[in-house]
């Protein structure tokens, strides 16, 4: 009997090693089902992003900007000792200077988002569509504080671009950066969104950028950031390098952002911020520690606008803004952001920390002047 059990044993083990092979390999034939092509994509990533960029490179165009500048005729005029002593009178020319840069176009009426450096001074836009057409570009309006202009041109069948929600957008979602890098013509770069939220960059006043590391060289600038869909998630707009070329660190300002910019524009010819007319700094442990305080959440308010709405408020120097509109105080750059967003002559309640005593202030929001510095 046990002799016969030895010999059964060996087939019977071969045929279960078989099944687990068969399982393992064409469980579909068995109606167990296999990877889901979700599962599949999840570990290998589609095999290209042909169908994205089809999508939204029609709806990116080239610029071709031009504008006089004025420069000595010899660098000797240059000498800073010769201009303290001549001042503007000395010998100049006139030079046209080139400049490149990128834009989306944003609606079938003509209208394209660029950033405001790429355009800055212009005499003469060229934009140049990918199907070959090209015409001269209005400037309807700029917003240096976001880096953002919107253009116009007058052309039939414009292709609009498709816009995401970069407010959705996740770090390790797949990028891909549109632009005209150097020159060379419409080009395509990958990479991943390393980061959203970016600020105190020092770039512009308004900060909210996404960080991808899909090359961004210049000529991307005013660009597309899209997503593996071809649907817009931000307008290229700069980058960090010390040589001056591409080292994986993009920044894109978000879609949300840059729609609400042109709106404004075409709408009213400016952006209209909310404004309170005061400046704030951080409140470091040193400064709580020279004012005697605890307290270390809060804004310190280092200087008011005579007569601007803080002001009129009763807000003073030295006091700690401990929350705007009930929302806390964390740092300048957040709570700038919260109040440029409200609408001109809305009113807003600031809860206030003034010689260890909190105290509530009524403020109505003005009218941000159309300054460069860091003031709110």
């Amino acid at each position: 009997m046990r002799e016969q059990l030895r010999q059964l044993g060996w087939p019977v083990l071969s045929g279960v090693l078989a099944a687990l092979v068969i399982m393992g390999w064409f469980p579909e034939q068995l109606g167990l089902g296999g990877r889901s092509s979700m599962q599949q994509e999840a570990v290998s990533g589609p095999g290209s992003y042909a169908g994205a960029v089809s999508y939204a490179s029609p709806a990116v165009a080239n610029l071709y900007s031009t504008k006089m500048v004025s420069e000595p005729i010899h660098p000797l005029y240059a000498d800073p000792a010769l201009r303290h002593f001549f001042g503007d009178s000395l010998p100049q020319q006139r030079r046209l200077e080139s400049s490149l840069g990128s834009a989306v176009i944003m609606s079938s009426e003509g209208y394209l988002l660029t950033n405001n450096h790429v355009i800055a001074g212009a005499e003469q836009i060229i934009v140049a569509l990918k199907d070959g057409r090209e015409t001269l570009g209005r400037i309807i309006g700029t917003d240096p504080e976001t880096d953002l202009a919107v253009l116009k041109i007058d052309l039939p069948d414009l292709p609009a671009i498709s816009t995401g929600k970069s407010d959705l957008a996740r770090i390790g979602d797949v990028a891909l950066a549109i632009g005209n890098p150097f020159g060379v013509g419409q080009t395509v770069t990958m990479g991943i969104i390393s980061a959203t939220g970016r600020n105190q960059l020092g770039i512009n006043t308004y900060e909210d950028f996404i960080q991808t590391d899909a090359a961004i060289n210049p000529g991307n600038s005013g660009g597309a950031l899209v997503d593996a869909s071809g649907r817009l998630l931000g307008i290229n707009t700069a980058i960090f390098s010390r040589s001056g070329g591409s080292q994986g660190i993009g920044f894109a300002i978000p879609v949300k952002l840059a729609l609400s910019v042109m709106e404004s524009i075409i709408e009213h010819g400016q952006v209209i911020r909310g404004w309170l007319g005061l400046e704030v700094q951080a409140l470091t442990p040193e400064l709580a520690e020279t004012f005697g305080l605890s307290q270390r959440d809060g804004i310190l308010v280092a200087g008011v606008l005579r007569g601007g709405p803080a002001a009129n408020a009763g807000l003073l120097p030295g006091d700690i803004i401990l929350s705007i509109a009930g929302q806390a105080a964390v740092n300048g750059r957040s709570s700038m952001n919260q109040v440029a967003k409200m609408r001109p002559g809305e009113q807003m309640t600031m809860e206030v920390l003034r010689q260890g005593e909190v105290q509530l202030l009524q403020a109505e929001v003005g009218v941000r002047p159309l300054i460069t510095g860091p003031q709110q």
